[in-house]
């Protein structure tokens, strides 16, 4: 996802003056070097001070630049939340906020570097939209969708460990946020993030068992609750099967999960809801995303299993 965020970044900052690149030190050294040597002019490097880099950057944007602020996930939400809220929000200010390695993508650097509470802690600040792409593709569009949003933006990059897209490049982001994948009349899943290929493979195996499940990728965190395109479509998915699941690389509370039950709620809609994510705990384990999904029960097989369960 990281390279197709820089492609896209790099063929925006060509045809728009205004866009500025500002990281820190995020380990993305030969992203963040091919930046420099087009755009040397229009690249800062905060160091590790990702608060005074999101400060700058909105700084930048009073004074009518487009700054894309770039760096790992869990210090840019968690450590930067002051400012994002003073200096973006309240200011309105149209800094495009990226954080890479979100979720538990980076576990072998251990548990700091977890980032499974962002959209808990981000999504109440008003005025911040949040976009979470899938696959490399939807990252790539993301830049633009960022870019064209007004205000501040939180994108949240995950690892997408497989070479498949669900999405070709004829691909265009769904007005309403909302991409059905499958069709299914047992059960709906809902899912955002990089987290979708384990719910793909989910999908298939609980075919092989007779159940057939519909499969949906949340793009568009926020704007969702506002926008009326985005509920009729949620809806519609909703009303077309027996029971709802919502999988995610985040905490259930403040989540994916706790969206769906909002949005269920509020339109009077009585549906069993099975939040499958990190019950109220931080997650466990180091190593590859493949074996922490696993430990902390959201990959496929896990999946399968939870599903299994309720639906019996």
């Amino acid at each position: 996802m990281q390279n197709s965020f820089m492609g896209s970044l790099m063929e925006l900052s060509a045809k728009h003056e205004e866009i500025l690149y500002l990281t820190a030190d995020s380990g993305e050294g030969g992203l963040d070097l091919m930046y420099q040597r087009n755009f040397p002019n229009r690249t800062f490097n905060f160091g590790i001070a990702e608060e005074n880099m999101v400060a700058a950057a909105a700084g930048m944007a009073l004074c009518g630049k487009i700054p894309f602020v770039y760096t790992a996930a869990p210090f840019l939400a968690y450590r930067s939340f002051e400012f994002i809220r003073d200096d973006l929000c309240l200011q309105n200010a149209p800094v495009k906020l990226f954080g890479s390695g979100s979720g538990m993508s980076v576990s072998a650097l251990g548990l700091t570097h977890h980032t499974t509470e962002d959209l808990a802690v981000l999504r109440s600040l008003p005025k911040l939209n949040i976009l979470s792409p899938a696959t490399p593709r939807q990252a790539y569009e993301a830049v633009k969708v960022a870019y064209e949003m007004p205000g501040p933006v939180y994108v949240r990059l995950g690892m997408n460990m497989k070479t498949e897209d669900y999405f070709d490049e004829t691909y265009q982001i769904s007005p309403s946020g909302i991409d059905v994948l499958r069709r299914g009349s047992d059960v709906g899943i809902l899912t955002t993030g990089s987290v979708l290929n384990e719910v793909m493979d989910a999908a298939h195996m609980l075919e092989g068992e007779g159940i057939s499940a519909s499969v949906a990728s949340v793009f568009s965190l926020k704007p969702f609750d506002i926008k009326e395109i985005d509920i009729k479509e949620f809806l519609k998915f909703a009303s077309g099967v027996s029971y709802l699941v919502t999988v995610e690389e985040h905490s259930v509370l403040g989540g994916l999960g706790s969206m769906a039950a909002e949005e269920l709620f509020n339109a009077g809609v009585l549906k069993p809801l099975i939040k499958i994510g990190l019950e109220d705990c931080f997650a466990k384990g180091y190593g590859t995303i493949s074996i922490v999904r696993k430990e902390n029960g959201i990959d496929a097989r896990s999946i399968v299993t939870r599903i299994r369960e309720a639906l019996s």
